[in-house]
């Protein structure tokens, strides 16, 4: 005779699964926070910067800022070796980079 199916056990385990994921998202997403400098912005600058970035349509954009957000995150696999150049050289991009983006946005 077959073992019945504990689905009580099963919900249990995928709502566990569903919790570790939820914060192992929220973790990566505070983690990029930093990498990226935005840390230094006030949580009001913060919200007001992603909530332009959600609302925007603008494919360009979008695409432009999917290449930066790619070439970031491949200067940071490559900044193993020599951390100083390469961690100067991402700190005065991105900041620079990010003001007349979202500058830019605001007064269109």
């Amino acid at each position: 005779m077959r073992k019945p199916r504990d689905y009580d056990a099963e919900l249990k385990a995928l709502e566990e699964k569903s919790r570790e994921l939820k914060t192992r998202k929220v973790q990566q997403l505070g983690e990029l926070v930093i990498a990226t400098g935005a840390d230094a912005l006030t949580a009001d600058e913060l919200a007001g910067a992603l909530v332009v970035l959600a609302e925007t349509t603008d494919t360009d954009k979008r695409g432009a800022w999917a290449k930066r957000g790619a070439a970031f995150f491949q200067g940071r696999a490559r900044r193993s070796a020599p951390t100083p150049d390469r961690d100067n050289g991402g700190a005065q991009t991105q900041p620079g980079g990010a003001q007349p983006a979202s500058g830019g946005a605001g007064a269109t």
